[in-house]
């Protein structure tokens, strides 16, 4: 074997089992494997996952904070009004120089698969350029899947259909939208119909920016279910946001959730932008904004995480952790029990990798030895510490590497180190028990 991984604790709770790699895929996952490696690792209990998959971002605005000024507001309206000033002064090289600035911070975090939506109601479709470019280049080492997105509107902007058409004749792989923004809910629901019925003719995957709003009354997701399901697009088609499911009435949504499941449509929350973006127009109380996450969960239905913004018009923070992602989506959404944790995990992880239908995923033998080797037991502890990822590998190559978080004590009479870990004193307490 080219690779063998030792004594690695996996995410459905086994421990003390061996990855053997060869040739660029897992070859056999067993406890105390025979094979011997060319190169052999002892993960010494810590996690072993395959990468993180970040299904909603917009790699086209990414690290662009401060340009042309700071979205004082901090609010979604200002954030669309700033890329609107913002576009016609991007260039090309610009936008490569920061997303491949980006895609760099991804794989340093494990974050090796993303969906990134790129505008394209610009008529030069200069970002849809570069984000073609820039996948290409990256595609060595993380799968960049690339949604048409009419950010101003396909009906609203008058050239945006035409512009998401040529785009995807260009090599952009999903079709998008943002129905909630069109002029009128008709046109929304127009909108939808539309690009569904042209990602159908095309053999597409849809992602629609969907009831991004506080509005109870702005239910496209309905409308995106039904041509869905009408169109026979089942598990193609993904809503993401669907912040005003928060705000909608609970009979309603009693309604809707099953349609959203029969229609097998997934959806992408985005816990770190809906809880800072959503609830402006509120005083006290103040709702979150992120949608009903577990209560899908509960449907059957498909729930994934996004980061949606790093350092963009939109929100200033931002590092490219799937965790910290993870992290936000367990409190926004009250998910602490043990079960609901671990979803949490698979939401930045298995979950996205099947709406963006990644190829080789997962930890079974014939997938890519694609993993990540993080500085914690289990994907609760992943979570809490927003773990080190000591090694990532695509392929079966290391391709980054970091230090274990660890501080060192000068305390007399105390440990001269911590890690802020229990898992290992736990488990060894249970060990001796």
């Amino acid at each position: 074997m080219d690779l063998v991984i030792r004594n690695a604790s996996l995410p459905d709770g086994r421990h003390g089992i061996d990855i053997a790699i060869n040739n660029g895929r897992i070859a056999e996952v067993a406890p105390a494997l025979q094979a011997k490696g060319a190169r052999e690792i002892d993960a010494e209990g810590d996690l072993v996952a395959p990468p993180f998959v970040d299904a909603h971002f917009h790699m086209d605005a990414t690290l662009s904070y401060g340009l042309p000024r700071v979205n004082q507001s901090g609010t979604l309206l200002e954030g669309i009004a700033l890329w609107g000033e913002l576009k016609p002064q991007l260039t090309q090289e610009a936008l490569v120089e920061r997303a491949l600035q980006y895609c760099d911070w991804a794989v340093a975090r494990g974050l090796l698969a993303i969906r990134s939506h790129v505008d394209v109601c610009d008529d030069r479709l200069l970002a849809v350029e570069a984000l073609l470019d820039v996948k290409r280049r990256v595609a060595p080492y993380l799968d960049l899947q690339l949604v048409a997105f009419p950010q101003d509107g396909v009906l609203r902007s008058p050239t945006a259909l035409t512009n998401l058409k040529r785009a995807i004749a260009m090599g952009v792989d999903v079709v998008g939208g943002i129905p909630h923004f069109e002029r009128t809910m008709a046109d929304g629901a127009e909108s939808v119909r539309v690009l569904c019925e042209f990602a159908a003719e095309k053999g597409l995957r849809v992602d629609m920016h969907c009831d991004e709003s506080d509005d109870p009354l702005s239910r496209h997701i309905e409308t995106l279910a039904y041509h869905t399901q009408r169109l026979g697009l089942q598990g193609r088609v993904a809503g993401s946001h669907l912040t005003s499911m928060h705000s909608m009435d609970n009979y309603y949504v009693s309604k809707l959730l099953p349609l959203i499941r029969e229609a097998g449509v997934a959806a992408i929350a985005n816990p770190l932008i809906n809880i800072t973006l959503q609830g402006r127009h509120d005083t006290y109380p103040k709702r979150r904004g992120m949608t009903r996450v577990p209560e899908m969960l509960a449907h059957g239905i498909d729930v994934a995480f996004g980061h949606d913004c790093v350092m963009d018009p939109w929100y200033s923070l931002g590092s490219g952790d799937m965790l910290e992602v993870a992290h936000m989506g367990l409190h926004v959404a009250q998910m602490t029990g043990q079960d609901a944790m671990r979803a949490c995990f698979k939401a930045v992880t298995e979950t996205p990798a099947k709406i963006l239908g990644l190829d080789g995923y997962g930890l079974q033998p014939g997938c890519h030895a694609d993993l990540v080797l993080l500085g914690a037991g289990d994907p609760v502890e992943a979570i809490r510490l927003r773990a080190a990822r000591t090694l990532v590998l695509r392929r079966g190559q290391v391709v980054a590497e970091s230090p274990r978080a660890a501080a060192r004590l000068v305390l007399p009479g105390r440990p001269q180190q911590v890690d802020f870990r229990l898992s290992r004193r736990a488990g060894l307490a249970m060990k001796n028990a």
